[in-house]
């Protein structure tokens, strides 16, 4: 009357090996770092075509060779941008700065110095920024 079942359950997990790998949980970590980098990096990359400085090309390249080491020395995506106004650059800073302390969380969860202390540094140089012109004027 009713046809046997063939196939085992997709309720039954106890005592079956899963089908798909798991990572650690520094895996995680490094692939969230590396992406909170590299998002970092997109921001900065734009910063700079509006406001070309030493300091944005040197904060540049020191991300991008840490997201590179993250992803197992495979080089990040880089981004231009075409010139913007004024309230658009402190956007920018606004989310770069942000950016920059959820990388520092990270980092610091993984006891990653060297990211530690470069995502403080990038806070450091965009909070001035960050704030509104009439705001820094007062």
């Amino acid at each position: 009357m009713y046809e046997p079942i063939r196939s085992k359950s997709v309720h039954t997990t106890a005592g079956t090996p899963s089908d798909f790998p798991h990572r650690s949980r520094e895996e995680e970590l490094d692939i969230q770092l590396a992406g909170h980098l590299a998002a970092l990096l997109a921001v900065t990359d734009e910063i700079r075509a509006i406001e070309p400085s030493a300091d944005l090309d040197t904060a540049a390249q020191r991300l991008a060779e840490q997201v590179a080491r993250l992803r197992g020395a495979v080089a990040p995506a880089r981004a231009s941008a075409a010139a913007a106004h004024e309230p658009h650059v402190v956007a920018l800073h606004q989310r770069a700065h942000a950016l920059a302390g959820r990388t520092l969380v990270v980092a610091a969860s993984r006891a990653d110095t060297a990211v530690a202390i470069l995502a403080a540094e990038r806070m450091d140089a965009h909070a001035p920024a960050a704030e509104p012109r009439e705001l820094a004027a007062r």
